[in-house]
């Protein structure tokens, strides 16, 4: 199997190790999940690195923190040149997993990242960003998330404008952590395939933060991926109940705390450690594949595990050498080598292609967007 994922080659669509080691987590520590010999154990050739930060925090704090955060995996990539190396396209990507690597990729998780700013947002693509997720777990100013408020029934003028542009800089409009209309609707406005970079199959786990059947459609015949996640809460069928406590509990140390994110933040993880969630297996995440196949199509799937972006994962899969194991569930259950390959990341490449192609004709028809949210939001 290993040999198989290092042809396709095998690429994970989010990975959240940089903000843990940003928490003080020593790099050695046993309980991380990622660390590079393992990740080469698990024959991963491409990995996008989640470049998050918290979706409350003021619009200038935020771009910073994004920018501190990718100065810190371009840091680690120069720390580590024999094992790591910084891509910006697909052809990067197959040609540093060949050469024994891991390629290197940005995810921008959350458009509060960019500050309300298109210029910000090409900064960004500037570095390298390989994809903007266009929401985290609260509404930004354009854009409604899975878990805010749902103040905008989906994407504002401004919205739509980010969705172009992050199209004509060439990289993935990632629909992961966004509410159903906002996905939707950016589905229809790209004019690029999207991803999904860590969701799971709402009909077999109910929960805001997976795609309902009637997108994983329109991904299929759009030609997107969803990049299915291992989080047991996303895809246990026990996760529904459980991510409902936990909103609540959100809710409840949100009210307590209205001016204090630090203390809303110390109380959720005092909480989650407290209630670890759900227990899940290498079937229920192959499940999720099925599912996710047999709605979309088997060019239409990925993975996105999240390691070390959630407290625990499933029996079988608890690291990045583990993933060798989810491919053997999915060859036990029929899948050939190219549908394998496919998913482990021969579609996502396509996806990036076509993001670079589409890149090509938009700048030849129009100039990068100086719109403002205060033009387009303001009537």
């Amino acid at each position: 199997m290993l040999d198989l994922l290092r042809a396709a080659p095998l690429i994970d669509g989010h990975n959240d190790l940089l903000w843990e080691l940003r928490q003080g987590r020593d790099p050695a520590d046993p309980t991380l999940m990622t660390d590079l010999p393992r990740m080469a154990a698990g024959g991963v050739g491409g990995q996008f690195w989640s470049v998050y930060v918290p979706s409350d925090l003021p619009a200038d704090r935020a771009v910073t923190m994004t920018f501190e955060q990718i100065d810190a995996l371009l840091d680690m990539v120069r720390r580590n040149p024999d094992r790591l190396e910084l891509a910006r396209s697909a052809d990067d990507v197959e040609r540093i997993a060949a050469a024994g690597r891991v390629a290197s990729m940005i995810g921008v998780e959350g458009g509060h990242a960019i500050g309300g700013s298109l210029g910000t947002l090409r900064v960004l693509a500037e570095l390298g960003m390989g994809y903007l997720t266009l929401t985290h777990n609260d509404d930004t100013r354009w854009a409604d998330s899975a878990t805010g408020e749902h103040s905008h029934g989906g994407l504002t003028r401004f919205g739509e404008e980010v969705v172009r542009e992050v199209n004509r800089c060439g990289w993935l409009v990632d629909l992961s952590h966004t509410s159903d209309d906002t996905m939707r609707q950016a589905i229809e406005v790209s004019a690029a395939p999207v991803i999904f970079s860590h969701s799971s199959a709402r009909a077999l786990c109910d929960v805001p933060r997976n795609v309902p059947d009637d997108v994983l459609e329109l991904v299929g015949r759009t030609g997107g991926v969803v990049m299915v996640t291992f989080v047991p809460s996303f895809v246990a069928a026990e996760g529904a109940e459980f991510n409902q406590v936990g909103w609540a509990e959100a809710r409840r140390v949100r009210a307590e705390h209205p001016d204090d994110p630090e203390a809303v933040r110390k109380a959720m993880d005092a909480w989650f450690e407290a209630n670890p969630g759900p227990h899940a297996t290498v079937s229920d995440v192959a499940n999720h594949v099925d599912h996710v196949r047999e709605v979309a199509g088997i060019d239409h799937v990925g993975i996105g595990s999240d390691f070390d972006g959630a407290p625990t994962m499933p029996e079988g899969l608890e690291d990045v050498s583990r993933f060798p194991v989810l491919l053997e569930e999915l060859a036990s259950r029929g899948y050939g080598d190219e549908d394998l390959m496919k998913i482990a990341g021969r579609s996502v490449l396509r996806v990036m292609r076509e993001g670079k192609r589409t890149r090509t004709r938009l700048r030849a028809e129009r100039s990068p967007s100086k719109a403002t949210i205060e033009e387009l939001d303001t009537a």
